[in-house]
C-alpha cells in the first residue's frame, strides 16, 4: 500500500532539523553533536498529531480492515497517535491477548495509544442513580484497557436527562465517580461536546467546574457545537482540554475545510497554551474516500502548525 505524501514545504522543515547532527567547529571541520547538544536544540512542534479511528468507520463496518490494521493506517499517514472507538473492539477489553497484540503493533511501529472513545455504556448522568452507577462501573474496563495500551486518556459521555441544573448535577457526579476510578490508575476522564447539552459550551464548562478533579477534562470538538458557536464553544472548553479533535467534513480548491476555519480554531487552541495531540476525525463528506479525507485533514493541520510556528 503506498505512502500518501507528505507536503513538501513540511518535508524539506522535518529534514533541515534532521540534518542538525552535524554541526561546524572551530577549525570549520564538521564535527559530531552530543546527545545533550541535540537534547538542548530539539524543537517540540505546536502540537502533534493523532488519528481518531472514526475517521475509518465506512472500512471498519465493511470488514474491510479491522481494530488491530489501525495503527499501520495511521503510520500510512506519518502520524504518531491513535484514538480507539470501542465500539470496533467492543468484546476485548478484558482479552489480555488481543491487547497484547494491539500494543505490539503499536509498538513495533513507533505509534503512541493516545485514548479510547467510549460509546454505548450507559449514560454517565442517568437521572436513576442506580443506572448511574452501573454506566460509571461499565467504563472501568476501558480505564483498565486504556491504562494496559498506554493511553492518557478515555473519552466519555455526559449523556443525561432533566433540567438543565439536574442534567449538570448527574453528569458532575458520575463523572467525578468515574475519575476517581481513573485517577487511581493514571488515566484522564475526557468529556466531548457530543450532542445535548454537552454541545453548550457553558453547560459543559459548569459541569467541569462542579466536578473540580485535575483528571477529568474536556475533549473540544470543532464540529459537535451544532447550533452553538463553535468557536466560542472551544475557547469555553479549552482550560479543561486534554485532547482535541479536528472535526472535517468537506474541502475546498485550496485545501481549507468548509466548516471551520483551521487556522482560527486553531489560534484558540494554543491560545490555551495547549500543546498535545490533536485527533484527526474525518467524518465524511466530500471527498468520499475516507483515506482522501483524512490526507486532506492532515495536510491542513501540518499546513497551519507550519506557518504558526
Amino acid at each position: 500500500m503506498s505512502t500518501p505524501s507528505i507536503p513538501r514545504r513540511h518535508f524539506l522543515k522535518t529534514s533541515a532539523v534532521g540534518a542538525g547532527a552535524l554541526a561546524v567547529g572551530a577549525l570549520g571541520l564538521p564535527r559530531l553533536v552530543s546527545a545533550e547538544e541535540k537534547a538542548e536544540k530539539t524543537v517540540e512542534p505546536l502540537f502533534r498529531l493523532s488519528l481518531a479511528e472514526w475517521s475509518l468507520h465506512k472500512l471498519l463496518f465493511k470488514g474491510e480492515m479491522t481494530n488491530l490494521d489501525f495503527p499501520a493506517v495511521a503510520k500510512e499517514f506519518d502520524i504518531e497517535g491513535v484514538e480507539y472507538v470501542n465500539q470496533f473492539f467492543k468484546d476485548k477489553a478484558k482479552d489480555k491477548d488481543y491487547l497484547t497484540e494491539l500494543k505490539k503493533r503499536c509498538d513495533d511501529l513507533e505509534i503512541r495509544s493516545v485514548l479510547i472513545m467510549c460509546d454505548g455504556e450507559g449514560a454517565l448522568g442517568d437521572a436513576d442513580d442506580a443506572k448511574r452507577t452501573e454506566a460509571v462501573e461499565n467504563h472501568y474496563r476501558w480505564v483498565e484497557a486504556a491504562k494496559f495500551l498506554g493511553c492518557h486518556s478515555i473519552r466519555v459521555n455526559a449523556q443525561s436527562s432533566g433540567s438543565r441544573t439536574e442534567q449538570r448535577d448527574r453528569a458532575a457526579d458520575g463523572l467525578s465517580r468515574l475519575g476517581e476510578f481513573a485517577d487511581q490508575h493514571g488515566l484522564n476522564v475526557l468529556v466531548e461536546n457530543h450532542g445535548g447539552l454537552s454541545s453548550d459550551g457553558q453547560w459543559l464548562k459548569a459541569v467541569m467546574e462542579q466536578v473540580g478533579r485535575p483528571n477529568v477534562g474536556t475533549l473540544p470538538d470543532f464540529g459537535n457545537f451544532h447550533d452553538y458557536d463553535r468557536y466560542k464553544g472551544v475557547e469555553e472548553l479549552m482550560p479543561f482540554a486534554k485532547s482535541v479533535s479536528a472535526k472535517s467534513h468537506e474541502f475546498d480548491a485550496e485545501g481549507n475545510e468548509t466548516k471551520t476555519d483551521y487556522f482560527r480554531m486553531m489560534k484558540i487552541v494554543l491560545a490555551a497554551d495547549y500543546h498535545g495531540y490533536v485527533g484527526i476525525e474525518w467524518e465524511g463528506g466530500k471527498p468520499e474516500d475516507e483515506k482522501e479525507g483524512i490526507r486532506l485533514t492532515r495536510d491542513l493541520l501540518l499546513r497551519v502548525r507550519e506557518e504558526l510556528s
